[in-house]
């Protein structure tokens, strides 16, 4: 008999390793080391992995896969997903002719297969003829079925590990914060503050607690470093 303390519930911090594939063929997403290398097979750089912690049901991770583990105990899953589920049918309309000369105007010479960023819009050029390229703008991924292993390794329950784990889905960094009993103290960068205060109503909403949002003191050099400057 499964203990009801185990049971993954919506809101739930998890900590899982899993690895995506296409149905019958390639590797495209893990956290686990051995299968980012075959992911980054040829480059040159070092593969890093690291855990995933995220909260079910807050659209951190495929909401199918939420869903599916909404309910589910600790342990080692697999789920295969439709292209509904997954990262939706390819959409005709995202093929889209642009003329050549926007891209001389930017000084890129697209050719088939190239992968291009258009405002942050990222599409594959398919035809380059004349004076036109055809570019895909949909997801690599979209029209395919999709398969994932997932190891649910544990609950999180400790309080700093949850929002070290949330600050680093929305913000890519590790930030310094306090907890003093219902408000949470995060400190940051000048720039920074108003992007994290975005995030206000969202921490609220998960941990019930209301945040601050407050600005390091820059540090500056004391009289020693200024006498070696001037030097």
């Amino acid at each position: 008999m499964v203990s009801l303390l185990m049971t993954l519930n919506k809101k739930d911090f998890i900590e899982i390793e899993f690895t995506g594939k296409v149905k019958g063929g390639e590797i495209f997403d893990s956290n686990i080391k051995q299968d980012l290398e075959k992911i980054h097979l040829g480059h040159d750089h070092p593969v890093e992995s690291k855990p995933f912690i995220f909260c079910l049901g807050e659209h951190m991770f495929l909401n199918a896969l939420d869903d599916f583990l909404i309910g589910k105990d600790i342990g080692e899953y697999e789920i295969e997903l439709d292209p509904e589920q997954a990262f939706g049918k390819r959409n005709p309309s995202l093929i889209q002719t642009i003329p050549m000369r926007i891209f001389r105007e930017h000084g890129t010479n697209p050719i088939p297969g190239t992968i291009l960023n258009f405002d942050g819009r990222i599409g594959k050029a398919l035809i380059v003829s004349g004076g036109r390229v055809m570019v895909d703008f949909n997801s690599p991924l979209a029209g395919k079925t999709v398969v994932y292993k997932i190891n649910v390794k544990r609950k999180i329950t400790e309080i700093n590990e949850k929002i070290k784990a949330m600050n680093e889905f929305f913000f890519k960094r590790d930030m310094e914060f306090t907890v003093d009993d219902k408000r949470l103290t995060i400190k940051t960068e000048k720039n920074m503050k108003k992007v994290v205060e975005m995030f206000r109503d969202k921490f609220k909403e998960i941990f019930d607690m209301e945040m601050r949002v407050i600005e390091k003191e820059e540090t500056r050099p004391g009289v020693a470093e200024l006498k070696k400057e001037q030097k």
